[in-house]
């Protein structure tokens, strides 16, 4: 059998992250599939190793905007995987408008979904683009031979809106890459640390509407007007008008650039750095399909505080202490109650590096494609 992949909006981010990592640790020959197609735009399928069994055809009008990328989609696809001798397609994009059959989608963003989150982005583009989202991703579940989930939250979300599904529904969460993994360490009193060497604290994410760093910045500022010598560093790119927001709550709580750091969007070398020289993981977010930064958080050894919204508690189970996103009063009782504890640090990081051993990507693939196997032989 031969699978094609349309990568046709996958253009940066997890969308991307995923694929790659799944090609890689693939062996879709042992689930039948003697070749696997993959269309996308140049700059996607640069990214792609080279494999025996993977062909890569990428195309100028992937590279261009959605239009003509929607158009291709729904009117050249179809032609070109019956023309390939394709089985099946894999749309992990979420979206599809064409007539080819069968095909298996994933549901990658909850965003579009619920309604308490999408309405933080007020009257703006992005609420329209998350409507328009909901709307094409909605028909393409229903209509999907098969549907991949990557959480049992992100299935309770998505069920009773969908209603109902043409194919048969599986939970394949994510991976995360061994470049993160790094064994726990000892953890230190809160009396070793100081003004000078204070206690660290990292938060990697999209500076956004609903990763709440602005009440991040309010909790740090209370811990330290408590007298705990703490400072915090974000990470990550930005959307803007977030970012505007933070900057405000940065000149009100630290408007001496006393404890806060921005660093931006860094590179996957200089982020396994960041969380070696940290002490403490901080993930505040309130909405998330599968939180691959969480992931990387448990991968890198570290005690974090994590919000309690989402499937945030299905991933970290009890390897974390969790706290309201929206109130930074809770989350600086749940810093507090690790700063305090040495041991608490200890055991939940070893925790949480135990329990992120079964997000491997090896494990990802396997089930990817055996689930694309049965979906085309039946």
């Amino acid at each position: 059998m031969i699978v094609g992949i349309d990568a046709s909006n996958l253009r940066a981010g997890g969308g991307v992250t995923h694929l790659v990592e799944l090609l890689h640790a693939s062996d879709p020959q042992a689930s039948g599939f003697s070749q696997v197609i993959v269309w996308g735009g140049h700059s996607t399928l640069s990214q792609l190793e080279a494999r025996s069994w993977l062909e890569l055809r990428p195309l100028a009008v992937l590279d261009r905007g959605l239009i003509h990328r929607l158009r291709w989609q729904r009117f050249a696809l179809s032609r070109l995987a019956r023309a390939a001798g394709c089985a099946m397609l894999f749309i992990p994009g979420g979206s599809y408008s064409g007539g080819f059959r069968p095909i298996v989608t994933m549901s990658r963003n909850l965003l579009p979904f619920e309604w308490r989150e999408l309405r933080r982005f007020g009257w703006s583009l992005m609420t329209l683009k998350l409507c328009s989202l909901r709307f094409s991703q909605t028909r393409t579940l229903r209509s999907a031979d098969g549907v991949i989930f990557l959480t049992d939250y992100a299935r309770r979300v998505l069920m009773p809106i969908l209603q109902r599904t043409r194919g048969e529904t599986v939970i394949i969460p994510h991976g995360i890459n061994d470049r993160f993994s790094c064994a726990p360490r000892a953890q230190a009193p809160v009396g070793r640390y100081s003004p000078e060497q204070p206690l660290r604290l990292l938060y990697v994410s999209i500076i956004d509407v609903y990763k709440h760093q602005r009440h991040v910045i309010e909790a740090v500022a209370q811990l330290r007007a408590q007298g705990l010598p703490v400072v915090i560093e974000l990470v990550g790119p930005a959307y803007a008008p977030a970012l505007r927001r933070l900057e405000s709550a940065i000149d009100r709580w630290d408007p001496r650039g006393e404890f806060v750091t921005y660093s931006g969007a860094v590179s996957h070398a200089l982020l396994r750095e960041k969380y070696a020289r940290s002490d403490i993981c901080v993930f505040a977010s309130s909405c998330e399909n599968m939180p691959n930064i969480l992931l990387e958080g448990m991968a890198s050894g570290l005690p974090i505080a994590c919000s309690r919204r989402g499937p945030m508690p299905e991933v970290l189970g009890d390897a974390g202490v969790y706290f309201d996103p929206e109130s930074p009063a809770d989350i600086a009782r749940a810093l507090r109650e690790l700063i305090d504890s040495p041991s608490l640090r200890a055991e939940l990081a070893r925790r949480s590096f135990d329990r992120v051993q079964m997000f491997s990507w090896s494990r990802c693939a396997s089930e990817t494609f055996g689930f694309l196997a049965r979906v085309a032989r039946r």
